[in-house]
């Protein structure tokens, strides 16, 4: 059984959800963009349960209140979120475990704060977001933050209702990668019951982003600061497999065999079979790695 949290912030409050015996090895549980902190309502229980597992929703997302007015979302805003809770909760040195975006927001916290993590766990995630090549393509992307949020503001569209059926299979329209079910769980926590009825709780501006990405030279030098140990999960027919055949297949090759050649014994990468979700759509298949990762003794950090 999980409990209900909510942690005060000066625009609200911060939601999550909290599993197992209070005085537990404290686990922090990210999830991705657009996604809720039901994306582990199937894996935490499969995992060991003296540990204290405080799933979040980032602001604008879940349950979470939005950022206030007129401003976009930061990467780093998501990073100091993380801060807040771990205080909140008076958390000191506690396990990250990140999917998808949740993971670099892991490895960026780990990167800032190396002191503060014991394990990190990475899900279809290599811990950091890659800088565009181009310096173009970097001016681009900042100018296409500003103005998609005036955009916004200028249209101020009432968030659009759907019927239950219809919220779900525009959620799976956008996400091959999530099962019937899976979807479901995830819109228990991000949508709302309407008159009119669902309406998704995330906030539009969500989609107005502004990544904190890093160039591979970059990468490499911080990869050297993280003292915990990390355990990265990439699915066969996810986002992130090196064998897979798509524009950025040669990238991700080479940021598996960096952080391999890095971090040496430091890190474990496993490759499992299933999607981009294989975390919530099959539990099973990552919740024994996991476990076993959480219960080993450490005897690889760097001081």
């Amino acid at each position: 059984m999980f409990s209900e949290v909510k942690f005060p912030v000066p625009w609200g409050h911060v939601a999550a959800k909290a599993w197992g015996p209070p005085q537990g090895h404290p686990v922090l549980c990210l999830h991705g963009w657009l996604d809720n902190a039901n994306t582990f309502d199937r894996l935490i229980p499969l995992l060991p349960t003296d540990h204290r597992y405080v799933a979040m929703d980032f602001s604008g997302h879940g349950l979470s209140s939005h950022r206030p007015a007129g401003l976009p979302y930061h990467f780093l805003d998501y990073v100091s979120e993380v801060c807040r809770v771990a205080g909140a909760l008076q958390w000191r040195r506690f396990t990250l475990m990140g999917h998808s975006m949740g993971g670099s927001v892991a490895g960026m916290f780990c990167f800032l704060y190396p002191e503060m993590v014991d394990k990190l766990i990475l899900l279809e995630n290599v811990g950091f977001l890659p800088a565009p090549e181009e310096t173009e393509e970097w001016l681009k992307s900042k100018r296409m933050v500003i103005d998609t949020l005036l955009s916004l503001e200028a249209k101020q569209q009432p968030p659009k209702a759907r019927n239950p059926e219809a919220a779900l299979q525009r959620l799976l329209e956008v996400n091959g990668h999530l099962t019937a079910e899976s979807g479901a769980i995830l819109l228990q926590r991000g949508a709302t019951v309407t008159p009119a009825g669902l309406v998704y709780n995330r906030d539009v501006r969500v989609h107005t982003q502004s990544q904190e990405s890093l160039a591979m030279e970059q990468y490499v030098k911080l990869l050297q600061k993280i003292q915990a140990p990390i355990l990265t999960i990439i699915a066969q027919d996810g986002l992130l497999s090196p064998h897979k055949q798509y524009r950025r297949n040669s990238f991700v090759k080479l940021l598996w065999e960096t952080a391999t050649s890095v971090l040496k014994e430091h890190s474990q990468l496993v490759e499992v079979p299933g999607s981009h979700f294989v975390h919530l759509n099959e539990p099973e298949v990552v919740s024994g790695i996991i476990s076993n990762f959480l219960t080993e003794q450490d005897t690889t950090a760097r001081l």
